[in-house]
C-alpha cells in the first residue's frame, strides 16, 4: 500500500505542473481524488488491512491527501494566471502614452461640491466634515429626534448589527447604536460640543437613507448643510442667505419661497422652494430643494449654548438635486453609472 501511495504521488507531481486548461485540470482531478479516483480507491482497501497497521497507513494516506491537494491548488492557480493573461492579452507598457484621447475631469457630483463651497466660503462659512458612521446621540438624539420618528426606524436607516465592534473602534460605550448617518447634521453637532459661538459653517459629504433606486432616489447621496450660530440671527438673515446661494449658483432669475414645516431640529421650520423656469428641463414653477430653519433652543441647551444669547440658523439640500438642475440630468443613476459617455459630457 506504501508503494501504490508513494507512486501515485509521483504521478500525480509529474502531470498536474502540466496541465494548461481548465477541462484538463478537471479530469485530473476526478482521476486523483474524485469519487472513483486513484486516491479514493486506495482508501477504500484500508478495511482489508491489519488494525495494527491502520494508524500508519492513515496517517500516510493522509499526508498524500494534503499534498495531492497542494499540486491541485498550485496547478488551478497556475491555469487561472494562464487564462486572465489570454484575455488581457500582451503584456502592458507603462512607459507608452495612454491611447485615449481624452483628458481626465471632476465628476459633475464634485464641481457641484465644490462650487457650493466657494459661494459660501466667500460670506465666512468654513468646511466642516466629519464621520459617516454615527451613533444615535450625534445622528437624532442631540438633534432633538423623538424617539419615536420614523427616520430612527430600522426600515428607513442602516443599522449596524455588531454594535460592540465600533463602541471599541470608536471608543464608546457598546450600549448605543451605530448607523450610516443619514445627514450631515451630525457634524453641525460635533461642531458646536467642540466650539463656542460665533458659528458658521458648511458641511457636505455622502449619507445613506434605505431608499429604493429610481430615478429620483438613491440609498446614498450627498447632502450640504449650513449652520450659523451668532447673536441676533433672524428669519431674515437665512432667507437672505439663500436667496445668494441659488442666485450664484442657478442664475440671477432664481426665486426663492418658504412653506411651513416641521423639524425636530428647528424651530421655525420651513420647506425652500426655488423657481428657476430659465434653466434647461425646469417645466415647473416652484421646485423643492431643501429644508431650513432656526435652531431649537432645545438643541442648544443640549450642546451647553445658552438659548437667550445665541441664535442661529440651520439649512441642508442635495447635491444631487442640485446638479441635476444645473445641467438638465432627469436621472440620479446616471450619477453612480460611471458611464463615460456621461461623464465626459462635463470634461
Amino acid at each position: 500500500m506504501q508503494d501504490l501511495l508513494s507512486a501515485l504521488l509521483s504521478k500525480a507531481q509529474q502531470e498536474l505542473p502540466q496541465l494548461n486548461t481548465r477541462p484538463e485540470f478537471e479530469a485530473a482531478k476526478a482521476r486523483y481524488v474524485g469519487p472513483n479516483g486513484e486516491l479514493t480507491a486506495l482508501m477504500k482497501q484500508m478495511g482489508s488491512v491489519p488494525k495494527e497497521q491502520r494508524p500508519v497507513l492513515g496517517k500516510a494516506i493522509n499526508e498524500i491527501k494534503v499534498q495531492l491537494q497542494s499540486l491541485l491548488d498550485g496547478s488551478l492557480s497556475r491555469i487561472d494566471s494562464l487564462e486572465l493573461e489570454k484575455q488581457l492579452g500582451p503584456a502592458i507598457d507603462p512607459t507608452l502614452p495612454s491611447p485615449d484621447p481624452f483628458p481626465g475631469t471632476r465628476h459633475p457630483l464634485t464641481l457641484v461640491r465644490e462650487e457650493m463651497c466657494r459661494i459660501l466660503t466667500r460670506v465666512g462659512f468654513t468646511v466642516v466634515e466629519g464621520p459617516e458612521v454615527e451613533t444615535e446621540y450625534y445622528c437624532f438624539d442631540a438633534l432633538n429626534t423623538p424617539a419615536d420618528h420614523p427616520a430612527r426606524d430600522a426600515q428607513d436607516t442602516f443599522y449596524f448589527r455588531d454594535s460592540a465592534h465600533f463602541g471599541n473602534v470608536l471608543k464608546k460605550t457598546a450600549e448605543e447604536k451605530y448607523l450610516l448617518r443619514t445627514h450631515t447634521s451630525s457634524v453641525q453637532i460635533r461642531t458646536m460640543l467642540s466650539r463656542q459661538p460665533p458659528i458658521r459653517i458648511v458641511s457636505p459629504g455622502r449619507v445613506y437613507r434605505r431608499d429604493t433606486t429610481d430615478a429620483t432616489h438613491s440609498a446614498n447621496f450627498h447632502q450640504l448643510e449650513c449652520l450659523y450660530v451668532d447673536k441676533n440671527v433672524t428669519v431674515r438673515d437665512l432667507k437672505a442667505l439663500l436667496d445668494y446661494i441659488f442666485a450664484s449658483l442657478l442664475g440671477k432669475d432664481t426665486k426663492t419661497r418658504f412653506r411651513p414645516h416641521y423639524f425636530g431640529y428647528t424651530e421655525p421650520s420651513f420647506e425652500v422652494d426655488l423657481s428657476a423656469k430659465h434653466l434647461a428641463k425646469v417645466n415647473k414653477e416652484w421646485i423643492e430643494i431643501g429644508g431650513c430653519g432656526m435652531v431649537d433652543p432645545t438643541v442648544f441647551d443640549g450642546v451647553g449654548y445658552d438659548s437667550k444669547i445665541w441664535s442661529g440658523y440651520a439649512f441642508g439640500m442635495g447635491l444631487e438635486r442640485l446638479a441635476m438642475l444645473l445641467y438638465g440630468i432627469d436621472d440620479i443613476r446616471y450619477f453612480y453609472q460611471n458611464d463615460l459617455r456621461f461623464l465626459r459630457q462635463f470634461a
